[in-house]
């Protein structure tokens, strides 16, 4: 998920007169977080025995939920990872590493959501945040074909720097010390676990497809680790792409077929050949007659009729926009009518709009208003009662306070590109899979479409692939767009 504190007091004098001399010498060992409350020490790793069914067989597999220590130079421990393992016994078993994005999220939605072997309902029409969160067998699941570790990173699921706000954000809210300390996270799993030799896959959805080429090329050129294969879910991969297009049709052409997609949905043909009609003029007459300008009137207006068409829009609102849909503007109007509002992550995904009158969106995103009460309660009960991990810190899905203290170093708006053509050029064998939802506007599909198109062919075009599927960002949540991710991906898992 990309997404765009609470301060405490401590009564010294009530806790000590409360605490026993056991939990005085816990005490002495926790240190304060950035919100001045006691971080207790992580327990040891906790173990479960669990069966799901997927494809027609039962599946009995083990769940750990642990943690592992980042350390500065000097050896000292500055944060704690937790991770979720989902191993199944078997020889040479592949293991694939799977984060998130925000920056901001934790794994959680991958693993109850996406791939993992149980799934809780959220990011659907219709589905509530106070809907029970009864986690049930996920026929979407990779684990009949792969070992499973998901990765909160630092501020989010129960992971937590052991530093106050200004060092974290130097050590891990950044972009580079953000690829260095989860590609070393991946390397010591591995160590801890004897899984060196196993073949390896890395997931990143969102943010984490923006991690994922960073993450596979340093564990490539820095850590001597190589990923055997890279599925980037809905990935955030260019920034530059998502800049304001005053001159340049870039911007119009990303968001144009995702609203033309939402809108073939709502009348029951989207379907993969209306899809390709639907890329072809994007990137064909409409760039031209953007680029064109006011200089050809006749073209200019035989444009915006084609994008009325198109979209479905109010033609008067297509006509003062200029064909140019703005993501913000399009997503109040297309139910403004229902008096709801559209999500950036699908807009057919929407909720009533609390502030109709405003001339802006003052209310959260619909989406990510529905999905944290779910995911949150599911996980945490998953982690701390089915598992048996006891911690009684706050479990973060999405923390909007690592999200503010974000911040980019100097190659941040270069995205990822670089060190994904980098990475298959390094590694003959490496194959990549770039999957997106066709409703998606916060990280639209005709991004990776141009993207790749302008790849070197590196030892054949079917290395670095991109498939859409009916959805949006969380395509997924949606059955049969899940179903036909697991078989894409099941291909390249069988290249080798």
């Amino acid at each position: 998920m990309r997404m765009r504190s609470i301060a405490g007091v401590l009564l010294s004098t009530l806790l000590f007169s409360l605490l026993s001399a056991p939990a005085l010498l816990a005490a002495k060992d926790a240190k304060a977080d950035s919100n001045g409350m006691l971080l207790q020490p992580f327990p040891a790793k906790a173990h479960v025995a669990q069966v799901t069914h997927v494809a027609g067989k039962t599946l009995k597999y083990t769940v750990t939920v642990g943690s592992l220590p980042v350390r500065d130079h000097a050896g000292k421990v500055i944060a704690n990872v937790m991770y979720t393992a989902y191993t199944v016994p078997g020889h040479k078993r592949p293991v694939t590493f799977a984060v998130n994005g925000g920056p901001g999220a934790s794994s959680v939605f991958l693993n109850l959501g996406a791939i993992g072997p149980k799934k809780v309902n959220f990011g659907d029409a219709g589905d509530s945040p106070s809907d029970p969160a009864t986690l049930h067998d996920n026929p979407g699941t990779w684990l009949d074909f792969t070992d499973l570790v998901f990765i909160d990173p630092v501020g989010t699921g129960y992971s937590r720097a052991r530093e106050d706000d200004k060092q974290a954000t130097k050590d891990f809210y950044s972009t580079d010390a953000d690829i260095h300390y989860l590609s070393r996270i991946i390397y010591d799993w591995l160590v801890r676990n004897g899984r060196m030799t196993s073949r390896k896959y890395l997931v990143g959805e969102s943010y984490g497809g923006f991690r994922g080429p960073r993450i596979t090329e340093y564990l490539q050129t820095r850590l001597g680790v190589a990923m055997n294969g890279v599925v980037l879910i809905s990935p955030y991969l260019d920034p530059a792409s998502y800049e304001n297009g005053e001159v340049s049709p870039l911007p119009w052409m990303l968001t144009l077929p995702s609203i033309t997609a939402a809108h073939l949905e709502r009348e029951g043909k989207l379907t993969s050949a209306a899809m390709q009609k639907v890329i072809a003029y994007t990137r064909g007459e409409y760039a031209h007659a953007l680029m064109l300008g006011n200089s050809n009137p006749a073209e200019r207006d035989r444009m915006i009729q084609r994008v009325t068409r198109m979209t479905g829009l109010d033609p008067t609102f297509v006509r003062y926009s200029g064909g140019r849909i703005d993501t913000a503007a399009y997503l109040r109007e297309v139910h403004r009518a229902q008096g709801r509002i559209g999500s950036v992550y699908d807009s057919n995904v929407s909720a009533w709009d609390p502030f109709p009158l405003s001339p802006q969106q003052r209310s959260n995103d619909p989406l990510l208003n529905a999905i944290i009460a779910p995911t949150t309660t599911a996980m945490v009960n998953f982690i701390t009662q089915t598992v048996g991990w006891k911690y009684d810190g706050r479990y973060y899905a999405l923390s909007y306070h690592v999200n503010k203290l974000w911040h980019e170093d100097a190659d941040a708006r270069s995205g990822s590109v670089a060190q994904l053509r980098e990475a298959v050029a390094n590694d003959p064998n490496l194959h990549v899979l770039i999957a997106h939802g066709w409703n998606d506007l916060s990280c639209p599909f005709m991004g990776s479409v141009l993207i790749v198109d302008q790849m070197p062919v590196m030892g054949g075009k079917d290395r670095v692939k991109v498939r859409e599927y009916p959805g949006g960002h969380m395509f997924y949540t949606r059955r049969d767009s899940q179903a036909a991710l697991r078989k894409d991906v099941m291909a390249l898992y069988n290249k080798l």
